[in-house]
């Protein structure tokens, strides 16, 4: 049965939209450190922080990946490579760059000045690697690795594209090794990106992205429903050490499942009203997913101070409403800014917007 084209781009624009306010719990605000965080570990707060990031944050990351590792086999304008680069350096990396300079500039700024608990910088180095994200991940703006290691996927996808689907497979499957193993660095901050993007390149060839959506809803959730428990109870026991494979097995096994749920999802969305509400989110997901962190540094302590840290009563609230917050703080200002200077709206959104 042939699937409707316009319904699949639809589903993808909301499961965009599902996957970035979902990366917002991933960050959320605490007002708390690590050592404070450990003292809260089997607290019910704790159990709901790690339940938001991981079935909403950490698990819908992997389908932005898939999604474009699907896009880019699917166009014929990867196959140049000079061309296709530039674009996706005007709409990934400089952006990135831009942004990470505002983090430094606002959220350092901060801390200078009103003795904001925030990263300030402390040499060159730290600059140049807070910008460019060069061999470690950065202090601030710590959702960039993605963009930095897709861009890097998409400078080798005009080779990609010309592989087999079995080879991209094969691909695929070391770069999950490779996340497992905890190796990628410095190269890939997150091996499981490639991974993903990969996936994505053979979900098109091999028409997985259209099959899926024939299933029953329940077929697709049922591999999230096993697999998330368990990853959700490791995490709630030992949090999510860098270095135990096992754990770093299951969480992508976890994420694979995750995308299949989300994709299955978005699809059933899209004749809702939910479904219409998330497509207009989505011209300034791109927006609002570089912009969160600098949000949540700076305004997360004006708001924790009526509402408290993590541990006080009103806290919970605090943590669920923080996605819809960061997208009230962002959307207008991302649609200001499109008004009063497309050029820099166009810059900032990786040419999302500006255009209007």
């Amino acid at each position: 049965m042939p699937i409707d084209a316009s319904r699949r781009s639809a589903a993808i624009a909301i499961a965009r939209s599902l996957c970035i306010l979902g990366v917002v719990y991933v960050h959320a605000w605490t007002g708390i450190g690590s050592a404070e965080l450990a003292a809260l570990r089997g607290t019910g707060q704790d159990a709901l922080r790690w339940t938001l990031m991981e079935a909403l944050g950490r698990s819908a990351v992997p389908l932005l990946g898939l999604i474009s590792g699907w896009l880019v086999a699917s166009s014929a304008r990867s196959r140049d490579w000079g061309p296709f680069v530039r674009r996706k350096a005007r709409s990934i990396l400089l952006p990135m760059i831009l942004w990470n300079a505002l983090a430094i500039s606002l959220v350092s700024g901060a801390a200078w000045l009103w003795t904001l608990p925030a990263p300030v910088p402390t040499s060159w180095e730290w600059v140049a690697q807070e910008l460019f994200i060069l061999t470690r991940n950065p202090d601030i703006n710590v959702q960039m690795p993605f963009l930095r290691d897709l861009f890097l996927c998409m400078v080798v996808a005009p080779l990609l594209v010309r592989l087999p689907a079995v080879a991209l497979l094969a691909l695929a499957g070391l770069a999950g090794v490779a996340h497992v193993a905890g190796l990628g660095p410095p190269v890939l901050m997150r091996a499981a990106i490639l991974c993903f993007f990969l996936l994505g390149m053979v979900a098109w060839r091999w028409g997985w992205a259209d099959r899926t959506v024939a299933w029953p809803f329940w077929m697709s959730a049922m591999p999230f429903a096993v697999a998330m428990p368990v990853r959700l109870a490791l995490a709630l026991q030992w949090g999510a050490p860098q270095d135990n494979m096992v754990m770093a097995a299951i969480d992508l096994v976890s994420r694979v499942a995750a995308a299949l749920f989300f994709w299955r999802l978005a699809w059933a969305l899209v004749p809702t009203r939910a479904g219409a509400i998330l497509r207009r989110i989505e011209p300034f997901a791109f927006f609002l997913f570089c912009a969160h962190l600098i949000l949540i540094w700076l305004g997360g302590p004006l708001i924790g101070r009526i509402v408290g840290r993590m541990g006080s009563p009103l806290y919970p609230l605090f943590l669920l409403l923080q996605p819809a917050l960061i997208l009230m703080a962002a959307a207008p200002m991302a649609s200001a800014l499109n008004r009063l200077s497309p050029v820099a709206a166009a810059l900032l959104s990786g040419g999302r917007l500006g255009r209007r």
